[in-house]
């Protein structure tokens, strides 16, 4: 018996089992992925470092500007585990909670240059015609400034600071959405079940927010765990340039940029922060990797 011959009650409960396996088959794709699964285990490690990592720190007053010439540029040891910068501070606990801005600087670029991209790209793949124009022209422009060296001149402009530059990585990162929504939007509009679904009378809102934008889903949400690793990555720049987070606040990148001095003798103030930096970006790139084997058909 057909979908159209049964209730709307003896619908959901017949597609189930079929949404079981289904997530089932996605699980067990992934995890036959070795690269996937470290990508995960070190995404994991990140998240649970962001959100476990400053009330386990051994020194949480260094994070906050504590000075301790007593014990400055001490190696790694049993005591601090990752050395001790040229203040005194303990570089370990100051690594726990640099996790902490990461994250919420990968959240935060993320998800306004979703919120932005997201919408313009459906709109410019819906509609046509001079709207679509025009918002693709924009983005051509953003597009064709190198992302970093306009993060750095809004920046340059707004002062430097946390804040600053993660409106800075906002506003570069959101044109590659709407490249990547408008090209699906465009291929999705014309599909035999969207003609169907307009035939049947769907409007235009319907046809976009049951049809269109849930099939948009899938390499969004790739691009998004990939984009998370290079918002880090690009924050830790603009830090290491010194228009990022600013001393004594624990970002990794600001850390890196104060260690380079004490290079090579006193190589632990800069290897620490940059091996977390390395691994953040590894994992999510990784992770990324696996979600497109898994939610892209072709791929399968």
């Amino acid at each position: 018996m057909s979908d159209a011959a049964l209730s709307p009650a003896q619908v959901a409960p017949a597609r189930r089992p079929m949404r079981f396996r289904e997530t089932r088959r996605m699980a067990a794709t992934y995890s036959r992925s070795i690269s996937a699964m470290l990508g995960l285990a070190l995404v994991a490690l990140f998240l649970a470092t962001a959100a476990f990592g400053p009330s386990v720190a051994p020194f949480p007053q260094d994070a906050v500007g504590a000075v301790n010439f007593e014990a400055k540029l001490l190696p790694p040891s049993a005591e601090h585990w990752f050395g001790t910068d040229q203040v005194g501070n303990d570089i370990f606990s100051r690594v726990l909670f640099g996790a902490r801005t990461t994250l919420q600087i990968g959240l935060t670029v993320t998800g306004i240059a979703i919120l932005i991209g997201v919408p313009l790209g459906l709109i410019a793949g819906m509609t046509g015609g001079w709207v679509a124009e025009a918002i693709m022209r924009v983005t051509d422009v953003f597009l064709a400034i190198p992302g970093l060296i306009l993060a750095i001149a809004i920046v340059g402009a707004l002062g430097p600071g946390i804040l600053n530059a993660m409106v800075a990585l906002s506003l570069v990162w959101w044109p590659g959405y709407v490249r990547l929504v408008q090209a699906k939007t465009l291929s999705l509009r014309n599909e035999v079940y969207v003609d169907a679904a307009r035939a049947l009378g769907a409007g235009p809102m319907r046809i976009l927010f049951v049809h269109v934008l849930p099939n948009c889903l899938s390499p969004i949400v790739v691009k998004a765990s990939m984009d998370m690793g290079m918002a880090i990555l690009g924050a830790a720049s603009l830090g290491f340039l010194g228009l990022g987070a600013q001393p004594p606040f624990p970002e990794w990148g600001a850390m890196i940029a104060q260690g380079r001095s004490y290079l090579p003798d006193w190589w632990w103030c800069a290897f620490f922060p940059g091996l977390a930096i390395y691994l953040t970006v590894l994992g999510f790139n990784l992770m990324g990797d696996g979600l497109r084997d898994v939610l892209d058909p072709r791929q399968r």
